[in-house]
């Protein structure tokens, strides 16, 4: 695992981002309806305005990407997400200390959805606290 490098993601990447961005959101079970064609656009609209998109690789095999905000301070955190068959091997926690080294710093917000109890476990293994909650009303 250290061999893991980060890669900062251009336009040529959105087609992969979208693939990987439409796994994540089956995986938090996350009621966003978009095809692969509208994710790629919104990925493209991410990337081209206050965002960063990293990819995660060990010996160019990709083992997933994040999401940052540059504009807000502290910086945010928007996706993160581990390749299906590369978790539960030390890659999450690999992957995002490798990326706060490379962003050169240790505050960072996230969300995590409050249905998704691995992802809190995670996160909170990582030594995330909680700050809020986020609330919905809808119809």
């Amino acid at each position: 695992m250290n061999e893991l490098c980060i890669q900062t993601c251009s336009n040529e990447d959105l087609d992969l981002l979208a693939v990987l961005n439409k796994q994540l959101i089956e995986d938090e079970q996350y009621d966003n309806q978009m095809n692969m064609e509208q994710l790629k656009e919104r990925m493209q609209g991410f990337i081209n305005t206050d965002y960063n998109a990293y990819l995660f690789k060990e010996k160019n095999e990709i083992k997933g990407y994040a999401l940052i905000n540059h504009a807000r301070e502290p910086l945010y955190l928007r996706q993160f997400f581990i390749c299906r068959d590369s978790r539960r091997q030390g890659y999450g926690k690999t992957a995002f200390t490798k990326l706060i080294d490379l962003l050169g710093t240790h505050q960072i917000d996230i969300e995590v959805m409050s249905w998704n109890e691995r992802g809190h476990q995670f996160w909170k293994s990582l030594g995330f606290n909680e700050r809020s909650v986020y609330m919905r009303l809808e119809d």
